[in-house]
């Protein structure tokens, strides 16, 4: 069987997929929990339990966002040759 080559575009093209999808799925769960607590509010329920979980999930998966952020970023610096790892650079600087 032949294996397809995917050229670098496409897979910039995927990765900035997944990006924009994690981006929507996290915002959307930040918005669905600050719902629940206006609901909450509202219904004149006792807010403890809600603003509990809040203050925990809000900051994880804001965590996860960033974390997703960086990994994205330095997987498309690390294709264009703009990084080098740090073995990579010691050993260029021990060849000179």
């Amino acid at each position: 069987m032949k294996e397809r080559a995917q050229t670098p575009g496409g897979v910039r093209a995927a990765q900035l997929a997944i990006l924009v999808l994690i981006w929507i799925f996290i915002l959307g769960i930040i918005s669905w929990i600050v719902g629940l607590l206006r609901l909450s509010l509202q219904l004149g329920d006792i807010p403890s339990a809600s603003i509990g979980i809040s203050l925990v999930a809000i900051p994880v998966f804001l965590l996860l966002l960033g974390v997703a952020n960086y990994v994205f970023w330095g997987l498309r610096s690390a294709g264009s040759g703009e990084a080098t790892s740090a073995p990579a650079e010691a050993e260029r600087r021990h060849e000179r």
